[in-house]
């Protein structure tokens, strides 16, 4: 999900409600406590320079029961951020704290925000030399492990 296309989607919300890949919801007193620019300049694997540059939300709870985001007040933290963000229409990241530190994408079902999975991936695979069908196999073997399945 873009800048653009949340502050639309905040728009016609009368709550904001976010909710992890596995269904749960954040509790609703979550805050917004970043929200940032975050650029990665790197080498791939087959010695490619490359450059990323997403926009940065961090959601984190507390004991504040009676917090609640209204979607207004949250675009006010959008307009607020754009000082930093700048001009361009950034993907948006998710950071949610869990056993660890999570990182997240961002999408809407037209009533809540979905903070969906990531995965990394090699971006040089041909230089790798690695075949197509390897690629896919450890992206089946972890879609149907089970906690004492034995798969993991």
């Amino acid at each position: 999900m873009k800048i653009s296309e949340m502050k639309q989607s905040l728009a016609g919300l009368d709550a904001v409600n976010f909710r992890l890949p596995d269904g749960t919801y954040l509790p609703a007193h979550f805050h917004v406590t970043e929200v940032g620019l975050v650029s990665k300049h790197f080498i791939d694997c087959g010695g490619v320079e490359r450059r990323e540059t997403v926009a940065n939300f961090q959601l984190w709870e507390a004991g504040d029961y009676d917090h609640r985001l209204a979607p207004q007040k949250f675009l006010h933290i959008l307009r607020l951020s754009e000082k930093i963000l700048g001009p361009d229409d950034l993907d948006i990241e998710v950071e949610y704290q869990q056993a660890t530190i999570g990182k997240f994408g961002l999408a809407f079902d037209g009533t809540d925000f979905v903070l969906t999975q990531k995965q990394t991936a090699c971006l040089a695979q041909d230089a790798c030399g690695i075949p197509d069908s390897a690629l896919a196999l450890p992206q089946l073997q972890v879609a149907g492990c089970t906690p004492g399945g034995g798969c993991c």
